[in-house]
C-alpha cells in the first residue's frame, strides 16, 4: 500500500467562497474524483498537506485517502499552487483499485552528461519531453526514467523506443517520439552556415 496517508475532512460548502472558506480555517480544498461514485469536496489540513506534498511522493503517486476508519487508494493528479507563496491552493485526487492499470505521466531525468563527447565539445541538450505518459499498474508507478548520455554525440536523437521502461510499464506514445537531442554548438552551427556560404559564393564565381 502507499506510503502516503492523507486523512480528509468532506467539505460542506464549495466553490470559490467555500474554497476561501477552507483556507481560512487551515485546511487545503480538493476534490475526490473516479470510479462509479460521485465526486467529493473533501479537505485536508494545511500542514500535513505540506508535508506529504514536500516528501515528493504525492503528486502523480498512489497515496491513501482515509476518512475516519475508511481508507481508499487515489492518486495525486493535480496540486494548485499559489503563484506568490507558493503554498497549495487545491488538489485532485482519482480513486483507483491498488492494482488497476492506469495511464500517468512520470519524469524523465538524464544523467552523465560529463560522460557525452557531444555535450564536453560545447552541444547542448534539448528535452523534448520532461514527462512521459506511461500504462502501469497504480502501485506500481515509477519514481522516474531515467536515461544514460554516456557517449553521444552531437546529432544524437533518443527516441521513445531509446528508453528502458520497468517490466511491468508501458508507453502510451509513439516508439518513433523524440524525447531529446544533442545539438551543436552556436559556434560550431555558424561554422558550418559560414561554410555553406562560401561554397556558394565559389561555385557562383565559377560561372
Amino acid at each position: 500500500m502507499a506510503e502516503i496517508v492523507l486523512n480528509v475532512e468532506v467539505r460542506e460548502r464549495t466553490g470559490t467562497g467555500g474554497a476561501r472558506a477552507t483556507r481560512r480555517a487551515g485546511l487545503v480544498p480538493g476534490v475526490l474524483y473516479g470510479g462509479d461514485k460521485d465526486p467529493v469536496a473533501i479537505a485536508v489540513k494545511a500542514n500535513e498537506f505540506r508535508k506529504a506534498l514536500y516528501t515528493g511522493k504525492l503528486l502523480g503517486h498512489l497515496v491513501t485517502l482515509k476518512y475516519g476508519k475508511e481508507t481508499q487508494p487515489v492518486i495525486a493528479k493535480a496540486v494548485d499552487m499559489h503563484p506568490v507563496t507558493d503554498e497549495p491552493l487545491h488538489f485532485d485526487l482519482y480513486r483507483v483499485d491498488e492494482h488497476q492499470q492506469i495511464k500517468i505521466e512520470v519524469p524523465v531525468h538524464f544523467t552523465n552528461q560529463d560522460d557525452s563527447p557531444g555535450l564536453k565539445r560545447g552541444g547542448a541538450l534539448t528535452v523534448a519531453l520532461h514527462t512521459l505518459t506511461v500504462s502501469c499498474p497504480a502501485d506500481q508507478i515509477p519514481e522516474e526514467i531515467v536515461f544514460d548520455l554516456t557517449g553521444l554525440e552531437i546529432g544524437a536523437t533518443i527516441r521513445v523506443a531509446d528508453l528502458t521502461l520497468p517490466a511491468n510499464a508501458t508507453s502510451a506514445l509513439d516508439a518513433e517520439t523524440v524525447v531529446a537531442s544533442i545539438s551543436g554548438a552556436k559556434a560550431e552551427v555558424e561554422e558550418a552556415a559560414e561554410g555553406a556560404e562560401g561554397e556558394t559564393a565559389a561555385e557562383g564565381g565559377e560561372e
